[in-house]
């Protein structure tokens, strides 16, 4: 699979993240399974979060047995110091490891919020002693506000950012989820780039329907769409897709990464006109 250096990390990373989402609620059998077949497939860097169901405690297992065989990515949604400190002890005991590659300011998707993280007392002071310490390599900020990214790109000099990026918002830009901005400035701080939602379609009919699937969002599943889809993201000046929670879409996503072709200006333009009678995700139909 084709590697991407993610910014100034210098991390080679594969252009598929396995998403530790897609381990919320399956057995250690499972996810050992999952986990093999991701590195058998050539994927190296891992997305988890102590709000991720059980995915801490099997990656760990595996972690424990096997040893640390993937860039790791890991996040806090807390906004205070001492709840940062904590998560960050907490998720390193679980997972088996002695620092992370990456750590990441979860879901800010305010001003308030980023700042209240940013400031005095707040999460990023734990996020930097944990790197002074050696914990922690890299720092991140992900969430699902594009524009809001350009921001903190401006008060912090963040390594890396993970935000939604689709060929159903590019088809649909609003003040909430153009890119387009944030993908300039990363380049020019030379931020590393992942992206997440790649494959998402539209908000589910019904919160009933969502319950009996593995994602906060309708996403694609055939195989043709699949493929346009993940072409596009792919596409885009980034450096890796993040794979979704629902496990049975990873065959043929790590089908179209392994033949990559980037697609042309027009073969881009054709896909956003695909989707055009799709709405974009907004608030929490993207968490």
């Amino acid at each position: 699979m084709e590697k991407r250096r993610l910014g100034r990390t210098g991390q080679m990373s594969s252009i598929l993240i396995f998403g530790g989402f897609a381990l919320f609620n399956i057995s250690q059998k499972d996810a050992d399974a999952t986990i093999e077949m991701a590195l058998a497939n050539g994927i190296n860097q891992v997305d988890v979060s102590p709000f991720y169901g059980d995915a801490e405690k099997h990656l760990g297992s595996w972690f424990k047995r096997h040893g640390k065989q993937f860039f790791l990515s890991c996040k806090t949604a807390e906004r205070k110091k001492q709840g940062a400190w904590e998560g960050i002890k907490r998720s390193l005991e679980t997972l088996h490891v002695d620092h992370f590659d990456i750590f990441q300011l979860h879901g800010v998707d305010s001003l308030d919020v980023l700042k209240t993280a940013l400031g005095p007392g707040g999460a990023m002071e734990a996020i930097l002693e944990a790197k002074q310490q050696g914990l922690v390599h890299f720092i991140g900020i992900t969430g699902h506000n594009p524009p809001l990214y350009v921001k903190a790109l401006e008060l912090f000099d963040f390594d890396t950012v993970l935000f939604p990026l689709n060929r159903v918002h590019a088809a649909h830009p609003t003040d909430w989820n153009d890119f387009r901005p944030l993908l300039k400035i990363a380049r020019q701080k030379d931020v590393g780039v992942m992206a997440i939602k790649s494959i998402a379609k539209q908000a589910w009919e019904s919160e009933e329907v969502r319950s009996h699937h593995d994602t906060w969002y309708e996403p694609f599943t055939n195989a043709d769409d699949i493929e346009k889809s993940l072409r596009y993201t792919l596409s885009q000046d980034i450096t890796a897709a993040v794979l979704p929670g629902e496990l049975s879409i990873w065959p043929k996503m790590i089908e179209v990464a392994q033949n990559f072709k980037p697609m042309t200006a027009q073969e881009q333009q054709d896909a956003m006109a695909g989707v055009k009678q799709y709405q974009p995700l907004v608030g929490p139909q993207m968490d």
